[in-house]
Formats: C-alpha cells, structure tokens, sequence
C-alpha cells in the first residue's frame, strides 16, 4: 500500500493538506473525492529525488506529449516484436532526446528490474503518465495484452494531439488578427496621427469630432503610454487570477459553453474527449467506477466534470450510466440513448468508440465553420479600425481645402 500527499480545496473555500494510504492513485482520488472537496495536488510519498523532479513538479520540468508519445510508440513496437521490458526501455532511453524522459525511462527501467510490474513503476510520475495511461496499462498486464495496449494508447494519444492543434490552429488566426490591429492603432496613433497634428494646430474648432477623438486619444498615449502598459497588465493579470479560482473557473467554463461562436466548439471537443476517453477505458477492462473517476479528470470542463462525478455517484449506487447522463441539459439525448442500447447489449466500448468517432468529425466540422465564421468578422474589425482613423485623418484636410477653396 502506497502513501500519498494530497491537498484539496473544501466548497467553503478552506484548503487542506494531509496524507492518506491507497493501493494506487486512482483509490487516492476517490478517497479524497468523498472528503467532499476538489483535488488540488496528489502525490506520491517517497519517491526519490530523481522521480519527484522528472515528475514535472516545476513548469520547466514538464515533458512534453511529443516525448510522452515517442516513448509509448516505440515501447509498443518493440513489444510486439518480443524484446523483453527491460531490454526496451534501455534502448528507448539511449534514443531519447529529452534528458528529462531518459531520466524517466532510466527509473522505469530499474523499477521493473527490482520486480514492480510496469503500470507500478509508471504510477510513481503522475506527472507524465495520467492515470489514463497507468489504468490501461495495468488492465493490459492482467489480460496478457501489453504490446497491443499500447499501440491503442499510443493512438489515443495521437489523436488528442491532434485535436489539440486543431482547436489551437482555429484560435491563433484570429488572436494574430486582434494583435496586428492593436498594433496598427498604437503605430497610427503614436506616430502617423502627430505627423498630421501640425496641419490641424489652431484650428481645432473646425475638426469634425472622430478627429477630435483620435488627437485625445494620441496625445493621452503618447505622454501617458506607461499607464496604459500597467492597466492593460493589471486587467490581463487579473483576468487570469481570476479564472484560476474555482469561481472564476466555473464562470469561465460556462462562458464557453455560451458564447455564439465558441459554444459548439467547446461542447463538440469536451463531448469527444470525454467519451473517447471513456471507450478505451471501458475496452481495455478498466472497472467502470475507476473509468468514470478519470473520464471526469480529463473532461477539460468543469461543468462536464461535475456531469461525469454524478454518473460515477449514481453507478456507485447501483444505477445504470444513461439514466444519470440524460438527466443533463449538456448530454444530447442521443448520446444518452445510444449509450442505454450498449448497456443493455453489452457492447458499451463500441457504442462509445462510435459516437466518439461522430462527435471526432463534428469536432473537425465546427473548427472550420468557426474559422469560416471568424475570418471575415476580423477582417471587417481591421478595416474598421484603418478606415476610421484613415476618415479622421483625410476628414478634416478635405474641409480646410473646402475652406481655402
């Protein structure tokens, strides 16, 4: 029995910090969970130097899912091809790259050779290996299947990298967008708009207002720029501060869950990451209270999170998975009812796999609706920031040769 280090957050906002024993992280987090409070931190006791720091305890410290999926990849393939655990994690650590991982993989490798099974050895870096990841991996070494686990976690992983630059790739354009036309205003304001200054000086009282608007506006930045800097920080530092907490977390979850043009986007990515997670668990011979438990973890939402915590409340009672899911106003009925049919056939893990897959394209589908969607939105905000400032400029020239005329 391990003895692990956890810190939770009370409904009441009071934190709390102790230490219970489990037989491993998954049994920790529910043990903690029926504390009443939301897990903060859950590490394991007694882990040496070596693992605590390669666990990614520190931001710098983290190792990357392109190095979580290298590992997996080629443990898989040379499982499949018969070479022994530790012969493969040898030689993966001396292919490695990131001497964080080889550090990771080294531990592994002397872990399995003091005689802890894999998924043992992987629970000590929660950090790097989810419980995802260990949940499938001990299932596979009870049912003889390891190499071919992890070939399917390797795909899992894949294709939530995937997603993930999909949904990231649909986001940076219009990011990049409201950044070059922040700093097309600032460049105009603070050096083409005095430029023109000099023409108006003393005739203040014939230019039309949008003119008079962009001079107090660059007068104000160009002596005061340094409180503009300190504002625009405080606000962005507070924002963040902000959705941080667990009010502002569930604030913002469901801000995104609403918003016109985000709001299929977030449905369609926490719908798929959530039962696709959920299906590999489910066919790989996790027990259903411990696939519940992580499918809540890796939701990416909070209000999804609380939908997953309910149903693992209610199947811990006794009840079936899609009486609690259709009981929310985020689950399509749909959903609901095709999970009901896998329940009562037995085939749960390819109904999930399917709707996962449907909800997978509908992902793709939205991303480029809403990139559709943002495109000319945000070249009709650039057009109208240039040709307002271009009318306030040229406004006033065209009234004073009107004048000289």
């Amino acid at each position: 029995m391990n003895t692990y280090r956890y810190q939770m957050k009370r409904p009441n906002g009071e934190v709390l910090v102790g230490t219970l024993k489990a037989d491993n992280q998954a049994v920790a987090m529910e043990q903690v969970r029926e504390m009443g409070g939301a897990i903060l931190d859950l590490t394991q006791v007694g882990a040496d130097d070596t693992s605590r720091q390669a666990s990614g305890i520190q931001i710098f410290n983290r190792i990357g899912s392109k190095d979580l999926l290298a590992f997996t990849s080629q443990l898989a393939v040379m499982s499949k091809a018969g070479i022994g655990l530790t012969a493969a994690l040898e030689g993966i650590a001396e292919q490695l790259t990131n001497p964080r991982m080889q550090v990771v993989v080294r531990t592994l490798k002397r872990d399995v050779e003091a005689g802890r099974q894999f998924s043992e050895a992987i629970q000590r870096f929660p950090r790097v290996f989810s419980l995802l990841y260990v949940n499938m991996v001990r299932a596979s070494e009870l049912s003889g299947t390891f190499g071919h686990m992890l070939g399917r976690i390797g795909q899992y992983l894949t294709q939530q990298a995937q997603t993930r630059r999909q949904v990231t790739g649909a986001l940076v354009y219009p990011v990049i967008i409201v950044v070059m036309a922040i700093l097309t205003t600032v460049f105009m304001l603070t050096f083409v708009l005095p430029q023109f200054m000099v023409l108006f000086k003393g005739k203040e009282e014939i230019l039309p207002m949008p003119t008079k608007i962009l001079m107090g506006l660059s007068a104000s930045l160009t002596s005061f720029w340094y409180l503009y800097i300190v504002v625009v920080g405080a606000v962005v530092s507070g924002f963040i501060y902000f959705i941080r907490t667990e009010r502002g977390r569930t604030w913002w979850d469901m801000a995104k869950l609403k918003l016109p043009i985000l709001q299929k986007l977030c449905h369609a990515l926490c719908l798929s990451r959530g039962l696709r997670t959920m299906g590999e668990l489910v066919n790989a011979g996790v027990p259903m209270l411990d696939t519940l438990a992580i499918t809540a973890e890796v939701s990416g939402n909070v209000h999804y999170t609380r939908i997953w915590h309910r149903v693992h409340a209610a199947v811990r009672k006794g009840q079936r998975i899609a009486p609690s899911l259709a009981k929310s106003r985020f689950i399509p009925s749909s959903v609901a009812q095709m999970i009901s049919a896998g329940e009562e056939t037995g085939s749960l893990a390819d109904i999930l796999n399917d709707i996962s897959e449907f909800y997978d394209d509908q992902l793709k589908a939205t991303i480029k609706a809403v990139t559709s969607a943002i495109e000319p939105l945000m070249i009709v905000l650039m057009g109208g920031i240039v040709g307002f400032i271009a009318a306030s400029i040229l406004l006033p020239i065209f009234k004073m040769s009107q004048l000289v005329g």
